[in-house]
This record gives C-alpha cells, structure tokens and sequence, in this order.
C-alpha cells in the first residue's frame, strides 16, 4: 500500500462534509469515502463546526478588527489632497498625456 500525499483542503470542502456530516442522512464511512477523506477528519471537522457555530451569529468583531474612524478619515484626507496635487500637476504638462 502506498503512502499518499497531504492534502490540504479548502474552508469550504470543509464546510461541506462537516455539514454533511451534520445530515446524518450517510453513515461515516460512507461520507468518508463519499469525499475522499478519512472517518476521523469527518468527525473532527463536524466537531469544529459544532463547536464554533455560534461566533457566526454573535455579530461582534473579533479584538483585531476594531474600526479607529479617525484614522480612516485622516487617510481619505490625505488621499484627496494627494489627488488634486496630481491632477493639477497633471494639467501643467505638455503634450497628449496632459489633462483630458
């Protein structure tokens, strides 16, 4: 028997076989080979869905997404003022390039 190769899947193939797994509408091994993958990540992925399904309806942010409006708005300044300074020193150039 020869060895296979790691494979790493996507979020949402992960996803999809943990709810499936959910369904109980296969047994495990039959989900298993279904998808191509081993009972026990079956079980160990429907054990994570189960245990963080609920951070999808919590509705706060996690701590490293916090908005600092200030900072937001400071950089829309200092992109607008860039921009005018270009587009007024685009319209001082000669030639086809200069101001449309």
């Amino acid at each position: 028997m020869s060895k296979r190769d790691r494979r790493n899947h996507a979020a949402t193939f992960k996803a999809k076989v943990a709810l499936a797994a959910i369904k109980v509408d296969q047994i495990l091994g039959q989900l298993a080979e279904r998808f191509d993958v081993h009972p026990n990540q079956v079980t160990h992925w429907k054990a994570q869905l189960l245990a963080r399904a609920a951070e999808v309806f919590a509705g706060e942010r996690a701590a490293g997404e916090e908005v600092n409006v200030k900072e937001l708005h400071a950089k829309i300044g200092q992109l607008a003022l860039e921009n005018d300074f270009l587009s007024g020193a685009l319209g001082r150039l000669p030639g086809p390039r200069a101001r449309r």
